[in-house]
């Protein structure tokens, strides 16, 4: 989750530090090279290849196009982790979900492009039903009881 500033006295921060790290799986290796990569570039750019000192305003440049290419996808992560991970309850409903191939299929492309994926409305829309009747379920029901260790 990127942190709430970035930028400060010609300095950024980038990877792990900046906060590209995705809470629901911790991955950030990608991110992190990804973020270093895009300042780098924007560095060389707008010092005009070394010739001009840069200032926050220059670093900027960099954020803005790391949160336009990525920001969509921590701001999905982070609703995600908000409505699975805060009770039992909810987290039984995220495994329900795990069992679509819908989801599967989503969660794939989206691991492995790094951007969010889901471009079949009916099959969002179904999810977005599916999510909520497994809700309801899971919030209404009375929990099972717990397995005995043997």
């Amino acid at each position: 989750h990127p942190r709430p500033w970035r930028v400060r006295d010609r300095s950024t921060l980038i990877g792990d530090a900046a906060g590209y790290v995705t809470k629901c799986s911790g991955e950030g290796i990608y991110f992190a090279a990804k973020s270093g990569r895009m300042c780098a570039e924007s560095i060389v750019t707008r010092s005009e290849n070394g010739t001009r000192q840069i200032d926050d305003r220059d670093l900027f440049d960099y954020i803005n196009k790391f949160d336009a290419k990525y920001g969509a996808t921590y701001f999905v992560l982070d609703a995600l982790q908000k409505l699975f991970y805060t009770s039992d309850a909810a987290r039984e409903s995220f495994v329900d979900l795990c069992e679509l191939r819908y989801v599967q299929e989503v969660t794939f492309d989206s691991y492995l492009y790094k951007t969010v994926q889901g471009n079949n409305p009916i099959g969002d829309l179904a999810l977005l039903g599916k999510t909520l009747s497994s809700l309801a379920k899971n919030n209404l029901s009375k929990p099972a009881p717990m397995r005995t260790l043997v």
